[in-house]
């Protein structure tokens, strides 16, 4: 068998072109760590993770210093051994956060390194029940200077003439009346058989508050509403959830399996958001979608539609993949050489092996912040 013969890792950061908003923070930037996993019969497997807007550096440490030693001269199939020695080996440095990232990147990139090697796509590699596409919804809906309500509308209407099937915009950030205005204008403009997503990224700092937005909000018909309270407030999650006809979704900054059996166990949310750049990788991703599945829950992992339209596509209980239509705020999209194709709302899954796109070198060398040299390399 083939065995990793080295891992090359490289921070970067990408300019957002206009500042954009959302609930609880404004963006200039994003970085990212990437990273390439080279076997010795020269297949080679590319993984990525999203690292806020600073710290790319910290993550490119976690796999010099961490990770990398771990996984380097091991057989590259091994990948649920690999997981469990850099999980242990982490223990001390982060459950969670940038180190778990880190762990996600690089399964992500044995994961595809091996689907390469068997000459399939990745989604087909896992065992697909989609072979061809996947629903996605659009998902934007940002807070921008100057934008009305009859613009947010105008943007989603966009969306729909593109044959979208469901929409996401951003809540929380102004009163209870003013986000009303928004989501009016949203469900108007898409008419009433759209899904009308609502996103809070973690506003909320109690019930009664996120009540008398959702009471609010009800009429209009949401989808779901999703991240109404921290990541750790699990209770007031399970709390809402029981008080208001509107679906909960949530866990896109969570990870490991045991955070995401709490949420199924108190019943804090109906739709998992699980993103397998952030909970572990691929290998953490199908544990907890085949976990959720028992409960009866569906997953609609967050970001990266590159990456989870493979995930959806192979997971029973997967409903939709988040899509950005543009690169304004998935700015990842401008370190990749290839774009997934979108047709009637849904993603046409790739039919070249493992994830079917490679890093763009000259973007990754235009935004690279990698102390000098564009990638830093482990044997």
């Amino acid at each position: 068998m083939p065995h990793i013969r080295s891992v090359s890792v490289c921070a970067v950061r990408v300019p957002l072109d206009r500042v954009t908003s959302f609930s609880t923070r404004t963006v200039k930037a994003r970085d990212y760590c990437l990273a390439k996993v080279r076997s010795t019969d020269g297949v080679e497997g590319i993984g990525f993770c999203y690292v806020g807007t600073a710290g790319g550096n910290i993550a490119q440490a976690a796999v010099e210093e961490l990770l990398a030693p771990i996984v380097v001269g091991q057989d590259s199939s091994r990948v649920e051994g690999l997981w469990e020695e850099m999980y242990r080996e982490t223990l001390l440095h982060g459950r969670t956060g940038t180190v778990m990232r880190t762990i996600s990147m690089l399964d992500i990139a044995l994961w595809d390194l091996n689907a390469r090697a068997a000459g399939l796509p990745l989604c087909r590699y896992l065992g697909c029940w989609a072979a061809e596409k996947v629903p996605a919804y659009a998902s934007g809906g940002y807070y921008l200077e100057g934008k009305t309500p009859q613009k947010l509308g105008e943007e989603l209407a966009s969306y729909v003439r593109q044959g979208f099937r469901a929409v996401k915009i951003k809540v929380g950030r102004l009163t209870p009346a003013q986000e009303e205005e928004r989501v009016a204008a949203a469900r108007e403009a898409i008419g009433p058989d759209i899904h009308l997503m609502l996103d809070v990224n973690n506003a909320w700092a109690d019930l009664p508050t996120a009540l008398l937005y959702c009471n609010r909000f009800e009429k209009y018909n949401p989808y779901w509403i999703e991240e109404p309270f921290s990541p750790d407030d699990i209770d007031n999650h399970s709390k809402l959830a029981s008080s208001i006809r509107t679906s909960v979704a949530t866990g896109e900054i969570e990870a490991g399996r045991w955070r995401f059996k709490e949420i199924l166990e108190k019943r804090a949310a109906k739709i998992l958001q699980t993103d397998a750049a952030v909970c572990g990788g691929v290998s953490e991703w199908r544990r907890i979608a085949q976990t959720a599945a028992s409960y009866g829950v569906t997953v609609c992992p967050h970001w990266f539609h590159d990456l989870h339209a493979h995930l959806v596509a192979s997971a029973p209980n997967g409903r939709y993949v988040e899509f950005f239509p543009d690169d304004q705020v998935l700015n990842f999209r401008r370190l990749i050489n290839r774009q997934l194709e979108i047709e009637n709302g849904d993603l046409r899954l790739p039919q070249t092996p493992g994830l079917g796109f490679e890093f763009d070198e000259k973007a990754v060398a235009k935004y690279g912040s990698n102390r000098g040299q564009t990638w830093s390399e482990i044997k």
